[in-house]
């Protein structure tokens, strides 16, 4: 039976922040990019994030590459830890759960993971899960830890005259659902992300932490113009079934480099795009094997889904308002 209040789906009134804090400005960093890229969920898969680093290089003009959470979790090896960590935090990176997590003294918190998992989450996926953190702590300096705790948990970004509210989970909440793929097929609960659009002043929320991508369309209208939820469900494992690549999402003045784009649209003059992470899945399997054996708890939550990806596919992820 599902326990709400237990660690793993809870979320602590620290990972709250509401949609008006995306009324500030811009920070001139991230204002008026002509590319910028959105990674969440890289979990520790350090030849996701080689070919993420190598993808962004090859972009031209003024560009960010912005980590928003969940950069580690697979990654319990320390070399491996902080390795990933070093890279990441040479570009833009927000916390997320697993990060904010990691940040603290004691890996046992009353958050677990921090995942705040909704009640369609098996209690066993929840366990594995809060085991899993345990086990990362340990790969985590003080350093570390300190240099977690420091990252913001929300950001606000503009491509061309697209403005951009860059979370990990939602408009409310840094383990936030409400930008869930099961939670925007509901009509009602649009009617809610409509009232948070509305409220931060924003055309686009780029978040993940629900590991299933999704861009939704939703008629929240500023300058004209739906707004959209652009969800890259994970950018370190497989996203759709038979599919071993992860996902960015690319939101650019120009199109996408050809074949690279899994699912996309257009609005105004700026291209949104879930670009194709394709590291070498042979090798992405032997180095999780390496940390995660068969009966670990990463192994027993992740491996179906690393092996097999899950049971989504392309044509679910742009949905037009209805």
């Amino acid at each position: 039976m599902t326990t709400t209040n237990a660690p793993g789906r809870t979320c602590p009134i620290s990972y709250h922040y509401g949609p008006a804090v995306f009324q500030e400005p811009v920070p001139p960093h991230l204002a008026g990019l002509d590319v910028l890229y959105v990674v969440g969920g890289l979990y520790g898969n350090e030849l996701a994030l080689q070919e993420v680093l190598r993808m962004f290089d090859a972009e031209a003009g003024r560009k960010q590459l912005v980590f928003n959470g969940d950069f580690h979790w697979f990654d319990a090896d320390p070399a491996t830890f902080d390795r990933v960590q070093s890279e990441v935090l040479r570009h833009v990176a927000l916390r997320g759960n697993v990060e904010t997590e990691l940040a603290r003294d004691d890996p046992v918190s009353d958050a677990g993971c921090g995942c705040a998992y909704p009640d369609w989450v098996d209690d066993g996926v929840v366990d594995r899960s809060n085991q899993i953190l345990q086990r990362l702590w340990t790969a985590a300096t003080p350093e570390h830890r300190r240099q977690l705790a420091a990252l913001p948990m929300w950001l606000s970004a503009s491509v061309a005259d697209l403005r951009i509210g860059i979370v990990h989970g939602d408009a409310q909440s840094l383990a936030g659902w409400g930008f869930a793929q099961e939670m925007l097929a509901d009509a009602a609960h649009r009617e809610t992300v409509r009232g948070w659009f509305r409220q931060a002043g924003v055309d686009a929320f780029a978040c993940s932490h629900t590991c299933l991508p999704v861009f939704q369309q939703v008629d929240a209208r500023r300058e004209g113009r739906p707004a959209w939820v652009l969800n890259n469900g994970a950018a370190g494992m497989p996203n759709f079934q038979g599919d071993p690549a992860g996902l960015l999402t690319r939101i650019a003045r120009t199109p996408a480099p050809a074949g690279s784009s899994r699912a996309g649209t257009v609005t105004g003059s700026v291209h949104i795009d879930a670009i194709a992470i394709e590291p070498p899945a042979p090798e992405v399997r032997q180095r999780f094997l390496a940390v995660w054996p068969a009966g670990s708890d990463a192994h027993v939550s992740y491996f179906p889904r690393i092996t097999q990806g899950p049971r989504y596919h392309p044509h679910q992820v742009v949905r037009q308002e209805t």
